[in-house]
């Protein structure tokens, strides 16, 4: 009888997180359109929506979900370059969810069909954002990243930002 309820736990388990893979790698439909005007670093960008005027000003955007390296830190740099070459002056979906405690609109971003935080985190840009116990959002990602030794995940010192932060302060 154990055996069948761990079975049956495993397999919801399984089930739950390919549910959760699935609906990452799906664009929603019907998403507000915007143009990337600014990388800032490897999760920070902005955005001018479509339909706004050219007078408005462009909306700083944190990705959410992911944990790219600080400009100052070892990898920052490459992110950064990372990003921008991926989604600089194109046009893209938003998904937004609020604010965070920095004022910046939180969410995702969607270049056609593609993720932008989970093609981050797969090339090895950036971590998928830590939750308390939970991996992420980008879990299954950064597993990949890793196995494969790719960008960041390639030096076996590499130092996430929370810690990075928390040793170093910001970048100046």
């Amino acid at each position: 009888m154990n055996s069948v309820l761990a079975a049956t736990a495993a397999l919801c388990a399984i089930t739950l997180t390919l549910a959760s893979a699935s609906s990452i790698a799906q664009a929603p439909t019907d998403l507000p359109r915007a143009v990337v005007t600014r990388v800032s670093d490897g999760d920070t960008l902005w955005v001018r929506r479509v339909t706004d005027s050219a007078s408005h000003r462009p909306i700083k955007l944190r990705l959410q979900g992911i944990d790219a390296p600080e400009r100052c830190q070892a990898w920052g740099p490459q992110a950064q370059q990372a990003l921008a070459n991926r989604v600089l002056n194109k046009e893209v979906q938003l998904q937004t969810r609020g604010h965070d405690d920095y004022e910046r609109v939180l969410g995702n971003v969607w270049l056609g069909d593609e993720d932008v935080s989970a093609w981050m985190v797969e090339h090895g840009h950036a971590w998928s954002y830590h939750y308390r116990r939970s991996a992420g959002p980008y879990a299954m990602q950064e597993d990949k990243a890793r196995k494969n030794k790719r960008g960041l995940f390639a030096d076996p010192q590499a130092v996430e930002p929370r810690q990075f932060r928390k040793n170093n302060g910001p970048c100046t």
